[in-house]
């Protein structure tokens, strides 16, 4: 299926000066956003609605892109974990792609990857070396760009905006959803679907929360801090309401920046990397042993390992870089990981680091 693309000419303008040109798929209209890249070859669907890209300019590496076209994409309350995707609606503030395939085979596929990304109001920009540039993005530091016509931006327009971005893709609203014997109260910070899937499977009912919910009046088994955009410092008072939470002993858990907020926390710090650790295929390591994970990660930031109190351990190291990817309370049934659990790069290779924590919250209750 699939009807022509519009092959208008555009442009792709980065902050250190380089200009590529490509053609234009997806909505008209310019975009602007942090430049980061992803080394997946399957599953754009879950990754455009990732959260976690919030705001973003994304690249896709992998050469082809949009051959398997999308699901049907509408959504109701009663489907909000519709399979194939991470939230109701695309993240990124724009698409690079190196080929974009104009017709779409699967017998799932209800539109293209440019019909869908035209109802959502998303651009984007095919015909470009998506590899060299992604080689661009490693060789310099905190790219930003901008995707328009072929009137130049000035230096100015690359400046970041504003830096607050979780009432932007948190839940408004307390909601309740599934039924189990141990209640989860999950702080929505960009929350991805996958995660409320996983703990459901695993007799959890969860407790949904906006990302600026007074903990307080929470009542709860367990907490979960989900993933998300943006800098971990940059998220109100949300680390000083974990920081009371320490002082309970209900188990927490934090996944990407809910990993980094739980560890500013703790009262360690994080830094920023050159273009963040993105894509299926991330190697970590269980410390005190041998073992490695294959694992999906979408951040930027990172935890800085010497910065961990003393009553805090490392969990996992990042095999290419050395970079902490999980730390664990001496003590207190406290942890978190920077990779995702429960994505499937695997496929289910960490699958078991969610089931030991709820394992953790059944024997508390017991």
């Amino acid at each position: 299926m699939g009807e022509k693309v519009n092959k208008s000419e555009s442009f792709l303008y980065l902050s250190n000066g380089i200009k590529l040109k490509g053609t234009r798929i997806g909505a008209p209209g310019p975009a602007k956003g942090e430049l980061v890249f992803t080394t997946g070859m399957v599953g754009y669907t879950q990754t455009l609605t990732d959260p976690s890209f919030f705001d973003q300019i994304l690249i896709f590496t992998y050469p082809l892109m949009g051959n398997y076209g999308v699901p049907e994409a509408s959504f109701t309350d009663a489907d909000m974990l519709k399979s194939g995707f991470e939230s109701k609606q695309v993240r990124t503030a724009a698409v690079i792609v190196s080929t974009h395939s104009e017709k779409a085979f699967h017998w799932r596929c209800s539109q293209t990857l440019d019909q869908w990304l035209k109802k959502q109001g998303i651009p984007g920009l095919s015909g470009i070396d998506t590899r060299h540039l992604a080689q661009i993005v490693r060789n310099s530091s905190h790219l930003t760009a901008i995707l328009g016509n072929e009137t130049p931006p000035s230096p100015s327009d690359f400046n970041p905006g504003a830096s607050l971005v979780l009432p932007q893709v948190s839940t408004k609203k307390r909601q309740l959803i599934g039924k189990g014997t141990k209640r989860i109260a999950l702080i929505d910070c960009g929350v991805k679907w996958n995660i409320v899937r996983h703990l459901l499977s695993l007799d959890c009912e969860i407790e949904l929360l906006p990302w600026d919910t007074d903990l307080q009046k929470v009542d709860c088994s367990a907490w979960l801090i989900s993933n998300g955009p943006g800098d971990p410092k940059e998220t109100g008072n949300l680390v000083a309401q974990v920081q009371s939470l320490l002082h309970q002993d209900r188990p927490i858990f934090g996944i990407c920046l809910g990993f980094q907020i739980l560890a500013l926390a703790a009262g360690a710090s994080t830094r920023k990397l050159e273009f963040g650790h993105r894509g299926h295929n991330q190697p970590v390591q269980l410390l005190g042993s041998q073992r490695g994970f294959i694992t999906s990660q979408n951040h930027g930031y990172i935890v800085e390992e010497e910065s961990l109190p003393l009553n805090w351990k490392p969990w996992f190291r990042h095999l290419n870089d050395n970079t902490l990817e999980g730390i664990k309370h001496q003590t207190k049934p406290f942890s978190g990981v920077q990779f995702h659990p429960e994505a499937s790069a695997g496929p289910q290779d960490t699958a078991w680091v969610l089931e030991d924590f709820i394992q953790k919250v059944a024997h508390d209750r017991s």
